[in-house]
């Protein structure tokens, strides 16, 4: 544990933000899935899903939850899997 009053906040500080990322990736793999799973039912709301689905693939990496290129490349699967399900 340190010693210096900055470092201990610091520390504070990183577990509050990586708590806090954790929850936010495991939202967006739950939005992933749910997606996938819609995707194989060959679900009529699919477009629909399909934008909130990329809108939080796009959030995730603009506050650096995953790297760009992560959010570009799973947007191309996502579109690649629609495009196979019509």
């Amino acid at each position: 544990m340190p010693n210096i009053k900055s470092s201990i906040k610091r520390v504070k500080v990183t577990k509050a933000k990586h708590d806090q990322n954790r929850v936010k990736k495991s939202a967006l793999k739950s939005t992933l899935r749910s997606y996938r799973e819609a995707i194989a039912s060959s679900t009529p709301t699919t477009p629909e899903l399909l934008q909130e689905t990329i809108r939080k693939v796009d959030q995730a990496a603009s506050k650096n939850i995953i790297h760009k290129n992560a959010a570009s490349r799973k947007k191309a699967q996502l579109m690649k899997a629609f495009n196979a399900a019509k």
